[in-house]
């Protein structure tokens, strides 16, 4: 049981706001120690665990390769490529990519999108340009905040439900492996994976008609926001 003292160097470095990375390092140390592993047998745990989760640490290479583009203008050239695109509003085109994200999840393309990867540098600028072009003015904070936000769910909805069409998704395989060896069921991915299209078409018209009514929200909100300021309304926008 001494071994659990490593817990406790947890508990207490985030009761004094440690940093949470050192404080876990500590604490897989002293549970080695405590566990009569010698320093080596320690490090080389470390080890394994860093290649097994390597994963994990990608966010430490993509996010300066992101930051690097940002810098030198990939947010202007995201915002004058869909100035281009006459008819394509704000919710229009965060529904396109709400379709391409299902269903690339569902080829099990996961991480070739993402927040960080394509959300903040590409797909919300263009849902903001896009948005001001249809409405003829420039979004307010509140508003830019808002299509940002749906930016971000189109990304998160179409992962979510695209990905459990793709029978090796790890979900797929943790569900078929826990119901198959406690309820003694012969359950196949494919089954789970057919029954997860019928779901993803739902989670497709829903948010996609929540996208799409995005588009009416912002013109009356920028209507409402030039009467207020007695501001003409921007040409095109409803009275």
């Amino acid at each position: 049981m001494i071994v659990l003292l490593g817990v406790v160097v947890v508990i207490l470095g985030f009761v004094t706001r440690r940093n949470p990375v050192l404080v876990v390092g500590v604490a897989g140390i002293v549970t080695g120690l405590l566990g009569k592993m010698s320093p080596q047998e320690v490090l080389a745990a470390f080890g394994r665990a860093f290649a097994d989760s390597r994963s994990v640490t990608v966010f430490a290479l993509v996010l300066p390769v992101i930051g690097l583009l940002e810098r030198y203008g990939l947010r202007e050239q995201a915002r004058h490529l869909i100035g281009r695109l006459g008819r394509l509003s704000a919710g229009r085109f965060l529904t396109v990519y709400l379709l391409v994200r299902q269903v690339t999840a569902a080829f099990g393309l996961n991480s070739i999108g993402g927040p960080a990867q394509t959300v903040r540098p590409l797909v919300a600028p263009m849902a903001e340009a896009a948005a001001e072009r249809s409405t003829g003015a420039k979004l307010p904070d509140r508003l830019r905040e808002k299509v940002r936000s749906y930016s971000a769910s189109a990304d998160t909805v179409g992962v979510f439900f695209g990905e459990d069409c793709f029978i090796a998704i790890g979900s797929i395989l943790l569900i078929t492996g826990f119901v198959n060896s406690t309820y003694q069921q012969h359950i196949e991915p494919t089954q789970l994976a057919l029954w997860a299209i019928p779901l993803a078409v739902c989670a497709f018209l829903i948010h996609g008609a929540r996208l799409l009514l995005l588009d009416r929200y912002l013109e009356r909100e920028m209507a409402l926001a030039a009467a207020e300021h007695d501001l003409p309304l921007p040409e095109g926008t409803d009275k």
